[in-house]
């Protein structure tokens, strides 16, 4: 389970040149109706991928191409619009190698579990086993949180741990590679061997500020076991899975042998199998569902029919609307594709454009959710770690083709600029002590490369600004004359990150 937090989460997974996949389009449901504009608009889609920023003259990218240029076999998208799945339809193959990637195809869903699993939270909130604003370690029996003086006067509460508020630790889970041993979730929580995470405790304040946590929705996981006293898997099978029509997920970790077969096998960013296969995550709330791209979709569109009053089996309205209305600050105007937490979904925009989205990443896994309130949006799951690069690219391209009203490309102008002035840019910047930027000039381009990231170019708006295409961030250097530039600012997400020169 990862999360997009940091400049070298954000615009660094590798792009590498080389492997050759076959990357055969495998038709997983028929569009609706076998109509031909469906058909058609797919057809656009495969060719239409975009980058975040776009400059005159660019052209759409291919997906078979993309998927080959980042080591990604396979995958998986279901489309929604008109408030109903229109198209399903998988792309490459499982493994290479292997079959098509089809409707049935299992992906780890990673993060995407958190959503999931705060609507089985919030189904208890109106039947009175759990209240959104308790002290959680109140309804706690088979752990407590331990004390601490952060939390003597706000105390962690569900809607502060569904909400990444409630200041705990551990941000995400690493998982566990097929075979070796696995911890309890009493284990995850303490930190306790076998587990290869640090112990789940409070951090900051609750109740202050967003700190994503992993750690959190293990809180949650317990919480809800002790509170119905039935086992995590079954529970959510009965709350959400059924209800939602969500027939090809479980969580479930390790994957039964049978089911297993049925599973997408993960990759690396170098194109090489995670070694022994996909990993095992016991912290089931916080990564460990598997499912389908229309499982996902099913999901979501009932999470907005809820919110529309359209369907109130398992969400009643007024808690939907609860859980789709961002606890700290407010979702709009925010750059495109993020937002604020409400409770197990990121919120972003203004009625009635508003955006509900998740993504999450496990070893060899990468996949977006995101629906509008209208009922349109889009589930693409992978099995690469490069499909943090390509999720986005198809998503823009759906986004382009429906005209949604967010996520897409950012359109700049690319100017002239003299290439010897560029020499005065060249060198390595500190963002903090363990983060660097480093800039190097080849001929008359410039390149940036973050920490331990690759180096991606970026392209001249004037001779101090230079923004990147593959995610929508600027670089402006402090710099007149011919003197070196003291400083670059990294402009992105609303944000103004400082950097020094030392080099």
């Amino acid at each position: 389970m990862r999360t997009k937090l940091t400049l070298h989460r954000l615009i660094a997974l590798a792009i590498q040149l080389a492997v050759v996949l076959a990357c055969r389009a495998a038709l997983a449901e028929e569009p609706r109706q076998g109509d031909a504009e469906v058909m058609q608009r797919i057809e656009r889609i495969a060719h239409g991928l975009r980058t975040a920023v776009i400059v005159d003259g660019d052209a759409p990218m291919n997906l078979s191409d993309r998927m080959n240029a980042l080591h990604v076999p396979g995958v998986s998208i279901a489309v929604m619009h008109g408030a109903a799945v229109e198209w399903a339809r998988g792309f490459g193959t499982t493994a290479i190698g292997g079959p098509p990637v089809g409707a049935e195809t299992l992906f780890q869903a990673a993060s995407i579990s958190k959503p999931v699993t705060a609507v089985a939270a919030l189904a208890l909130v109106p039947a009175g086993k759990l209240n959104l604003d308790a002290d959680v370690n109140l309804a706690l029996k088979s752990w407590k949180i331990p004390e601490s003086p952060l939390s003597t006067e706000s105390k962690v509460t569900l809607r502060r741990l569904l909400s990444h508020s409630a200041g705990i630790s551990v941000s995400g889970f690493a998982g566990y590679q097929a075979g070796k041993p696995v911890p309890s979730l009493i284990e995850v929580l303490n930190g306790a061997p076998p587990a290869n995470s640090a112990p789940v405790r409070i951090e900051h304040e609750p109740g202050k500020q967003f700190q994503y946590s992993g750690g959190g929705y293990t809180i949650v996981e317990q919480l809800l076991m002790d509170v119905t006293g039935r086992p995590f898997p079954s529970l959510l099978e009965d709350t959400v899975l059924a209800p939602f029509g969500m027939t090809h997920s479980k969580f479930e970790q390790p994957l039964s042998a049978d089911r297993l077969q049925m599973a997408a096998t993960p990759y690396q960013p170098d194109g090489a199998p995670v070694p022994g296969g996909p990993h095992v995550y016991p912290e089931l709330a916080a990564a460990g569902l598997w499912t389908t791209p229309t499982d996902l979709a099913h999901f979501a569109l009932a999470v907005v029919n809820a919110l529309a009053g359209r369907d109130n089996a398992v969400l009643p309205q007024p808690m939907a609307a609860e859980m789709l209305s961002p606890v700290l600050g407010s979702a709009a105007g925010l750059p495109p594709g993020l937002g604020t937490y409400g409770l197990g979904w990121l919120v972003r925009g203004a009625a009635p454009h508003r955006q509900f989205w998740h993504n999450g990443g496990n070893a060899g896994f990468f996949s977006t959710m995101a629906i509008f309130e209208n009922g349109d949006g889009a589930v693409v799951m992978t099995n690469g770690d490069g499909g943090q690069v390509l999720v986005d690219e198809i998503l823009r391209g759906l986004a382009v083709e429906y005209r949604w009203p967010d996520r897409q490309p950012r359109i700049r102008k690319l100017a002239a600029v003299n290439p010897q002035a560029l020499d005065r840019l060249v060198g390595t910047y500190q963002l903090t002590p363990e983060f660097a930027i480093r800039i190097t000039r080849d001929g008359d381009r410039l390149f940036s490369q973050a920490t331990g990231q690759a180096r991606f170019e970026v392209f001249p708006e004037n001779d101090r600004d230079f923004f990147f295409k593959v995610v929508d961030a600027v670089l402006s250097f402090d710099a007149d004359g011919p003197a070196a530039a003291a400083q670059l600012i990294l402009h992105q997400n609303g944000r103004d990150l400082i950097a020094k020169r030392v080099q």
